[in-house]
């Protein structure tokens, strides 16, 4: 008769085996739901090149914020993520400028809206650039090795300003190796 018994869990009043089953379902649906959700809102990247030295470094991975995209537009300063499909590949740059600002780069200096952008975090210097206006949900971002050739950008006519649509998320921190990255600029 003893053999005949189920163990019941007190709590539930269900069989202990059945219990198991159960809490092996909820875990891992749990897991399903938190894999769909970060693969959303979260995603890595690994830096190829060198249009973001001295900042990034080729190799660097990047955390991506794409959270932060339903919050509200990018700012000056901030690191973009850009899903750039005419190359067939992914950008990282910073941001410059937002809608409606004029953008114009003379003797190596990059201006917005007239005033000199103080650039501590570039390498190499850019070359001059007729001012051009932001239109509307639009970016100028640049890469933040200026030398000719290492970085291609919205200086760049065939790439121009980058529409807002094209932002895949934030680079929030480098993984590896772990470092924070810049502030966004004060203008």
């Amino acid at each position: 008769m003893a053999e005949e018994l189920e163990v019941l869990d007190s709590k539930a009043g269900m069989p202990q085996k059945k219990q198991g089953v159960w809490s092996w379902v909820r875990l891992l649906l749990i897991v399903g739901i938190l894999f769909v959700v970060l693969n959303n809102l979260t995603g890595l990247m690994k830096v190829s090149g060198n249009s973001m030295n001295p900042t990034l470094q080729s190799g660097n991975v990047l955390f991506i914020n794409k959270l932060a995209l339903f919050l509200g537009v990018p700012k000056y300063g901030d690191i973009v993520i850009i899903n750039e499909d005419r190359l067939g590949y992914s950008l990282v740059k910073r941001v410059i400028a937002v809608e409606g600002d004029k953008v114009a780069i003379a003797e190596g200096v990059t201006y917005v809206n007239g005033l000199p952008l103080l650039e501590s975090y570039t390498y190499g210097q850019s070359e001059d650039m007729e001012e051009v206006v932001i239109g509307v949900d639009e970016l100028f971002v640049a890469g933040d090795n200026r030398t000719l050739g290492e970085s291609l950008d919205s200086r760049d006519p065939e790439l121009g300003p980058i529409h807002f649509r094209d932002i895949k998320g934030y680079a929030a921190f480098s993984l590896w190796p772990m470092h924070t990255l810049a502030k966004p600029l004060k203008l």
